[in-house]
């Protein structure tokens, strides 16, 4: 019985320690929380009576070479609800219906959830928004936002690309850029009661937004609005499928202008730039859409036909496997294999030097020279003049050369390679490849980005791109000038040819696949002057109707471009 009250009395001390010890953990807890976390605490009890809207930044603007705004910003208003603060929830739908010239059964669907903020309609022009504001209607808010503005509209639409509705950019070099042209939004913080309705006079706290930096690109509006007239000229004149126009400094990879006609409205890039002539489901128009926004210069592969053959010519001077002097014979056709391939002259050039060969674009000559190189040599310097490698350019969406792979080239294929047929490239790599082989032997990388500026015109980066050198020898490049000048000046591109000026260059006739649709592509690449150029022009007509060799309707659009943006670049 004793024994038995001693082990009570020792339970109810035990528990009675564990109880105390509980207390003084949970007293020290509290003391804890109150004294040393209630900054914290009271942090996030303020936290739940806040209610956050953004303000957004101003994104940077985008400036031609020369400090012309190709890109910047139009003031608009994003219209919200409230729907604790409502107070007139009817009054408030017939005014949103009005001057948002929305449907009533969308703005009251928005006015009557039951959210902390509800967004009635974003890129409400400004007047409206005021429009709005002015009725002071309790619940409604009227923030300031921003909308992506292009003054001239269609320029240079698929270099510039767009943004989207958050103002993040969607195509182009606002993609490319888009980390240096967003800016940091900011934040108004309005404190409310638990019902969320805002607290009288307690006033709103503001996080100032910070705005995107500058874009200066190389692009020049006024070489670019000349390229856009010639290549429009062209289009309509031939009523060609498209017109593309690429210009840029061989020397440093700057380009200049880049037309892809015809172009689209920036100021409304998802309305198609032609008229439908039949109803299409949302996913064909999506396609529809996504093939106007297509950047042909760096997106689209193509046979490049003659213009190829510069190509071939520098890989055969470099590997010393013809010389200037060397006699061809061309009947109008060569048999490799069990192939008979023509020339473009049928009844064929007669005899020829490599100069005449290259003047006349003679295809059964650079098959000749095509079989001295060989399969290896002709693969190494594809690999060496940067071919089988993308040109980095500084826009989305390039496409890389579609070409043999080594091992599957036969005679026909060396054949045909060698007058630019049976492979593809995009036109920027025909400009690269080609600007390194007369420049002296540096492969540029083309780009359009020159620096980040702030709002001041302080710069805040500077672009640097890669070279290449030892492309080619100086001698050879040197060669390539004096070749390509003679193709302008006596041979087949004497409708580029301009008195008085120095041009070199290449035209080419090629046949898109099938060939059964029997449609052609019709270009001329050129440089002035033809001794140290310092501009390169590339003309490309796709599928024009009637006559469509390279010499006789791109080389002529060519010539315009020349005689216009050389007096100005010589300003």
């Amino acid at each position: 019985m004793i024994r038995s009250k001693t082990f009570q009395r020792k339970k109810i001390m035990v528990m009675f320690l564990v109880i105390f010890f509980i207390l003084m953990f949970l007293i020290g807890r509290l003391v804890y929380l109150m004294v040393f976390c209630s900054e914290y605490y009271g942090k996030k009890a303020d936290d739940l009576h806040e209610r956050e809207r953004d303000i957004k930044a101003a994104r940077g603007r985008i400036l031609d070479v020369n400090g012309t705004v190709l890109a910047t910003n139009k003031s608009v208003c994003t219209i919200s609800v409230i729907h604790n603060q409502i107070e007139e929830p009817e009054a408030v739908i017939q005014m949103l219906v009005k001057e948002l010239e929305l449907s009533e059964e969308t703005v009251r669907k928005r006015v009557e959830k039951v959210s902390s903020i509800e967004r009635i309609k974003t890129n409400v022009d400004k007047e409206i928004g005021d429009r709005v504001r002015a009725y002071g209607l309790a619940g409604v808010k009227v923030d300031e936002d921003y909308k992506r503005y292009y003054p001239y509209e269609t320029l240079a639409s698929k270099v510039l690309g767009f943004t989207g509705s958050d103002n993040q950019g969607i195509l182009g070099l606002e993609v490319k850029y888009d980390k240096y042209l967003q800016g940091t939004n900011g934040k108004i913080l309005t404190l409310t009661d638990a019902r969320g309705v805002e607290i009288e006079n307690a006033g709103e706290s503001r996080m100032e937004p910070i705005n995107g930096n500058d874009l200066v690109i190389s692009l020049d509006y006024n070489i670019q609005m000349y390229c856009e007239q010639a290549a429009k000229k062209a289009y309509l004149k031939k009523e060609a499928e498209s017109v593309s126009v690429i210009v840029m400094n061989p020397q440093n990879g700057e380009l200049m202008a880049m037309v892809n006609y015809p172009e689209f409205n920036l100021n409304d890039p998802f309305t198609l730039n032609y008229e439908l002539t039949q109803e299409v489901s949302a996913e064909e128009h999506q396609n529809l859409l996504n093939q106007m926004w297509r950047n042909q210069c760096i997106s689209d592969t193509y046979e490049p036909g003659s213009t190829f053959k510069t190509i071939t010519a520098a890989a055969a001077l470099e590997e010393k496997v013809v010389r200037l002097e060397d006699n061809f014979f061309c009947p109008g056709y060569k048999i490799v294999e069990d192939r008979r391939i023509r020339c473009a002259r049928t009844n064929g050039h007669g005899a020829e030097t490599f100069v005449t060969g290259i003047m006349n674009s003679c295809n059964p000559v650079f098959m000749e020279v095509g079989e001295r190189l060989g399969r290896e040599n002709f693969y190494k310097y594809f690999r060496q003049f940067g071919l089988l490698s993308k040109t980095n350019i500084d826009l989305p969406g390039e496409a890389a050369t579609i070409m043999h792979k080594e091992e599957n080239i036969g005679p026909v294929e060396l054949a045909t390679i060698s007058f630019g047929q049976s492979f593809q490239i995009t036109p920027i790599q025909l400009v690269t490849t080609v600007s390194s082989l007369i420049n002296g032997g540096k492969r540029v990388t083309p780009h359009f980005g020159v620096r980040v500026q702030s709002e001041e015109g302080e710069t805040v980066h500077t672009f640097a791109y890669e070279t290449y050198e030892g492309i080619c020898s100086a001698e050879t490049s040197e060669t390539m000038r004096f070749l390509l000048e003679k193709v302008v000046s006596e041979g087949g591109g004497k409708n580029a040819k301009i008195e008085g000026v120095e041009i070199g260059g290449k035209t080419a006739t090629s046949q898109t696949l099938p060939r059964s649709d029997h449609k052609y592509i019709s270009s001329f690449l050129g440089f002035a002057p033809a001794s140290d150029p310092k501009v390169l022009v590339l003309v490309i007509i796709r599928d024009p109707e009637g006559i469509y060799y390279g010499g006789t309707i791109a080389a002529p659009v060519a010539k315009e471009i020349f005689e216009n943006i050389l007096p100005y670049l010589d300003k």
